[in-house]
């Protein structure tokens, strides 16, 4: 996995700095960005940037985002943001909404702008991890900073940011529940959907599901193969949208909320490349050949088109699909 972030870091730097004002400008700056909590229902929020929805529907990069569950025993948030500042922003939205302790943080992924912020959590709140999450923040941490550090800009908060050990461990395959009085959440592992160490969160009574990274945000933005995995990725999104009923609410790891029609666009552009990259292998075709002739136009919406498609998720799926050939 460190080699493959590494190539990854390679490449993301390169595409984020078409994006970038200046040498100093990150494509999302953490501090300057603005987060606002909306209400979807009794003791259920979701917060993302104030200008999430602006930028979703153009394509654009958007900031991260999260949300929190209030119950009688103390509230459980999701994702706890790249920095000091952002982690402030999400216990004031608590706090003003909720006024009741923070008992539970879950990250959806080992990534830094969805973890970087335990450091900052009241002592007595207990973290939730996958346990390939904590392996990876044990193992690679100081690269993983310098990685952010490099794509998101130095005096970020990042140089300040310390490995904080997760409290409860889910494993490959695991569905946990936790009870905060009067309402149970479930933390549940649908298998690798990009990280091979991805939570997803689910509300039942408000029919509201945290998705963190494996679903950016809405249409035209992709999925983004980082670890390769194309096949696996795929399964995991057609079994979170057999999982959730057709009026749930989504939650993406990058954007406001969604509808569980609206997974079907990463769905379709998986199934997409998987059908035209096998052609392609079908037909004999070396991977530059394949990256060349497997365009999906009609996908092409998304800002970070140039780079996700043709450098990153036409090679990682022509990797796998000749693995298992």
């Amino acid at each position: 996995m460190k080699k493959t972030m590494i190539a990854v870091s390679i490449a993301m730097t390169t595409s984020l700095s078409s994006f970038a004002v200046t040498a100093n400008e990150p494509v999302w700056d953490a501090n300057k960005i603005q987060l606002i909590a909306e209400k979807l229902d009794n003791g259920v929020y979701a917060y993302y940037p104030s200008d999430a929805k602006e930028l979703e529907v153009q394509g654009l990069p958007v900031a991260t985002s999260g949300g929190f569950i209030v119950g009688e025993k103390g509230v459980l948030i999701i994702d706890t943001m790249l920095n000091e500042r952002l982690n402030k922003q999400v216990q004031g939205m608590v706090k003003k909404e909720a006024g009741k302790p923070i008992i539970y943080a879950v990250n959806t992924s080992f990534h830094g702008d969805h973890s970087y912020g335990n450091m900052y959590l009241p002592k007595e709140t207990r973290i939730i991890q996958h346990e390939v999450a904590q392996n990876y923040i044990q193992t690679h941490f100081e690269h993983d900073t310098q990685f952010m550090m490099h794509n998101f800009g130095k005096g970020r908060g990042i140089e300040e940011v310390v490995p904080t050990k997760a409290d409860i461990l889910v494993g490959n395959g695991g569905n946990i529940e936790i009870d905060l009085g009067g309402k149970k959440v479930e933390i549940i592992d649908f298998g690798f959907a990009q990280t091979g160490g991805d939570l997803f969160v689910w509300e039942p009574q408000s029919k509201t599901l945290w998705s963190g990274n494996p679903i950016i945000t809405v249409q035209p933005s992709l999925p983004w193969l980082l670890d390769g995995h194309l096949l696996e990725t795929l399964d995991s999104l057609k079994k979170v949208m057999a999982f959730l009923p057709e009026d749930a609410t989504v939650v993406p790891g990058h954007g406001s909320p969604m509808k569980r029609e609206d997974i079907q666009w990463h769905v379709d552009y998986l199934q997409t490349i998987k059908n035209q990259v096998q052609a392609a292998i079908d037909e004999g075709l070396t991977l530059e050949e394949t990256v060349a002739k497997v365009q999906m136009p009609e996908f092409s919406g998304y800002a970070l088109y140039g780079w996700v498609h043709p450098s990153l998720n036409v090679p990682a799926a022509y990797k796998d699909l000749t693995t298992i050939n």
